[in-house]
């Protein structure tokens, strides 16, 4: 790799498939010192990526070559890891709608942009980037088991602040209760190999059966089941987004599908088991 210390020549992989945007950007850049290759698509990139070294990656996210700005992204990270990478987007609302799924590109900038404030930008986190630890990837399942009592924290922080839940009165052990194992079973489903294109798929849970019969006695009605059946799922999703930067996005987007899959079973059991023992003095 070039040199990263300030006055040092730093090399940069522009991609882009518009020819004047590539021009404008490589003449604006290399006034500020840089050297510039410029390539106009995801081809000509990984090519250039497994042949040369870069100091800095910027990436128009939409390229009508196969791929895009993240596949660009994604092989600058497995082959140059200490490189800095942007991505350059034209869709105003890009910083809040990427935040949860990017492949760890270090900057995000939307168009249109002043082109000298941009150098600037490039000039400044270059020379001022840190060494870059990379850490372990680790799977969904494996974040929701080391994360469950953050989970449980964060699930009860929720519950507490809703009207519709806190109509009953429980102390925090009664309110989490079967919670801790319901998180266990995620993860255990979430280690299967199954995909979630079959109601098989989803596994047994004594711990929501159990669950479901607790709530019937505690007061709940079927409408705060489902309530609290939504929170888990947006705490789950909320502790995954906080540990993106250990996250294998390669099994996201399954995983995911799987999530939303099993707690939605879960919630079945519970809902069945609440309404079998609701059902028992009616019976009688």
């Amino acid at each position: 790799m070039a040199p990263t210390k300030a006055g040092a020549v730093h090399r940069i992989l522009l991609v882009d498939d518009d020819g004047a945007v590539r021009a404008m950007m490589s003449q604006a850049l290399e006034r500020k010192g840089f050297e510039v290759v410029a390539v106009d698509g995801v081809t000509e990139a990984l090519r250039r990526i497994a042949s040369e070294s870069f100091d800095v990656l910027i990436s128009d996210l939409h390229m009508p070559d196969p791929g895009d700005g993240f596949t660009v992204v994604s092989a600058m990270r497995h082959s140059q890891p200490n490189a800095l990478t942007m991505l350059v987007s034209g869709y105003p609302d890009v910083q809040a709608a990427m935040a949860a799924i990017l492949l760890e590109a270090d900057e995000i900038v939307v168009k249109p942009f002043e082109i000298g404030q941009f150098t600037e930008l490039v000039r400044e986190r270059v020379v001022n980037r840190n060494p870059v630890t990379r850490l372990d990837k680790e799977s969904v399942g494996a974040i929701l088991l080391r994360s469950t009592a953050e989970i449980v924290r964060a699930w009860l922080a929720r519950a507490k602040q809703s009207s519709e839940l806190n109509c009953v009165a429980l102390s925090d052990e009664e309110r989490t209760g079967h919670l801790p194992k319901l998180v266990e079973d995620l993860a255990l489903r979430l280690s299967k190999p199954s995909a979630t294109d079959n109601d098989s798929d989803a596994i047994f849970s004594a711990a929501a059966v159990a669950h479901g019969e607790l709530r019937y006695l505690q007061g709940y009605t079927p409408a705060m089941l489902v309530h609290e059946s939504r929170i888990l799922q947006v705490t789950i999703f909320g502790t995954l987004q906080s540990n993106l930067h250990s996250l294998d996005f390669s099994l996201l987007l399954p995983d995911v599908m799987t999530i939303a899959d099993e707690v939605d079973a879960q919630l079945t059991q519970s809902m069945d088991s609440y309404m079998k023992i609701m059902e028992k003095p009616e019976a009688a």
